[in-house]
């Protein structure tokens, strides 16, 4: 299948401000772009493309006076095939892990081990090592917080998440991977494009999605906390120790959000 994904996002600004943005899709998906992506901000300035530490590609840019308005929008191919689930993957030793990988048993600005870790073995413990137990944390967090907008809050970290039982997909992410770290298993979190591809239309607006990866038989499978069932379409941008690493934009000054517009769809063919 094809899908369609793009974006529009307007920020005010009374004084020339920096900007860091990470809006492009993932490397590991750039193999999937029919012909080009194409992210432009305007007024026309120019925006200067590297990767960060964790791989992502990022975009540097200095907004003018008055606001800029970024715009994106690619084809992808996709295999159309649901998330991946593999009953049998492992967990590893801890002294097996690769070096790279050990940073996503640490404690991160939103994911609390130090905090939570008492709290996972309670409820954790006696599940079977693996994919059985990440599995049993996805369910614990879907039957435990409450989805919605109104409760969105950019200072919101897995621990108040778990007291306060409420959240947008982002918390549900956080507090799932923070569980799966206190239990030896590193987690990363991931942001990116996943329309209502395969499912009835939901009825808010169409906006960026966060889940995680496990890390599991030496490889990242992809685990989604809020919704728990294998979802078509999912388009990686991003992946990094939590929502901190892949924020979208970044501004060095005051901007203030007037448009944001994002869009997943698949092409049906005529």
């Amino acid at each position: 299948m094809q899908i369609k994904v793009g974006f529009e996002i307007a920020y005010a600004a009374v004084a020339p401000t920096p900007m860091v943005i990470m809006l492009s899709i993932h490397p590991s998906r750039r193999h999937d772009i029919v012909g080009t992506e194409s992210i432009v901000a305007e007024p026309g300035v120019p925006i200067g493309f590297y990767r960060d530490s964790f791989g992502n590609i990022c975009g540097r840019l200095v907004a003018p006076a008055g606001g800029v308005s970024l715009r994106g929008h690619a084809l992808v191919r996709d295999s159309g095939l649901a998330d991946v689930v593999a009953p049998s993957a492992q967990q590893l030793p801890i002294d097996r892990l690769p070096d790279d990988v050990l940073m996503y048993l640490m404690a991160s600005r939103y994911c609390e081990t130090d905090k939570l870790t008492d709290i996972a073995w309670s409820l954790f413990g006696t599940t079977r090592l693996g994919w059985e137990r990440v599995a049993a944390i996805c369910d614990f967090v879907h039957d435990h917080v409450t989805f919605g907008y109104p409760h969105a809050h950019h200072m919101k970290s897995a621990l108040d998440v778990y007291q306060q039982r409420a959240g947008v997909c982002r918390d549900f992410a956080h507090l799932a991977l923070t569980f799966c770290r206190c239990m030896g298993i590193p987690a990363r979190y991931c942001t990116g494009y996943m329309g209502d591809i395969g499912i009835p239309p939901e009825p808010e607006p169409m906006d960026f999605s966060g889940w995680f990866e496990a890390y599991l038989s030496g490889q990242w499978y992809t685990f989604d906390a809020r919704h728990v069932v294998p979802r078509i379409g999912r388009i990686l941008m991003g992946t990094g120790r939590d929502a901190a690493d892949v924020a979208l934009t970044t501004s060095f000054g005051r901007m203030d959000l007037k448009k944001f517009v994002v869009i997943s769809d698949e092409v049906v063919a005529a």
